[in-house]
């Protein structure tokens, strides 16, 4: 039988710095970026389609996108992403391919 963790929720939940710059300073991410045309349905929808994401999980990258202005709703290889930010754009939706370097 699995057991919880138990967590001390009056400690917050640290990184190392090296361990947050191994992961942010590969590779590349792609960026949708808020706009105020498309509806967090189209959005949501859309990164179900293109980017194969769960509905929970397009709809959390929805919200950040929306109050942020922008969000890396994936990361990988440029050869990876790059046909997914054209298919994003085809609907209308702001996107772009960041390299993380």
């Amino acid at each position: 039988m699995w057991s919880r963790p138990i967590f001390n929720s009056t400690q917050p939940w640290e990184e190392s710095a090296e361990t947050t710059d191994t992961l942010l300073s590969t590779g590349h991410a792609l960026v949708v970026w808020n706009d105020e045309v498309n509806t967090f349905e189209w959005v949501i929808a859309t990164l179900v389609d293109i980017c194969g994401q769960s509905p929970e999980q397009a709809e959390q990258c929805a919200i950040f996108i929306h109050f942020k202005g922008k969000y890396a709703v994936k990361k990988g290889d440029y050869e990876t992403l790059k046909p997914l930010c054209d298919a994003i754009t085809d609907r209308g939706i702001g996107a772009t391919v960041e390299s993380l370097d």
